[in-house]
């Protein structure tokens, strides 16, 4: 299995990762990288759109995540309602775990 790069990628380099994805009818969409995550046997990618009109405030794009053998990233669509599935619930269970790291960190530090 490949390994686990469930990394917050702008704590680790100070600065926020984008990607720039080219939508179906040809616009191009800024997203800013949440993370990658495994879900089953494969990674997956969390993108949070920029500035686009047309998404919804904290709408998240979710897809297949791979790297080419130069280490080049490339994001597949997820076609399969069932694959979907099980990646959107573990995209949740991932926030569920920050959310709650979050919260016992600050409360550590009001003691």
């Amino acid at each position: 299995m490949a390994e686990n790069k469930n990394v917050n990628p702008a704590a680790e380099n100070e600065e926020e990762m984008t990607v720039t994805l080219t939508l179906d009818d040809g616009r191009e969409l800024e997203c800013v990288v949440l993370t990658i995550f495994p879900a089953g046997e494969k990674e997956y990618i969390a993108l949070l759109p920029m500035d686009d009109e047309d998404s919804e405030e904290g709408e998240v794009y979710l897809y297949r995540y791979t790297e080419d053998e130069n280490g080049e990233p490339n994001l597949e669509n997820i076609e399969d309602d069932d694959e979907y599935e099980i990646v959107a619930d573990a995209f949740d269970e991932l926030l569920d775990e920050q959310e709650y790291d979050e919260l016992v960190g600050e409360d550590e530090l009001e003691e």
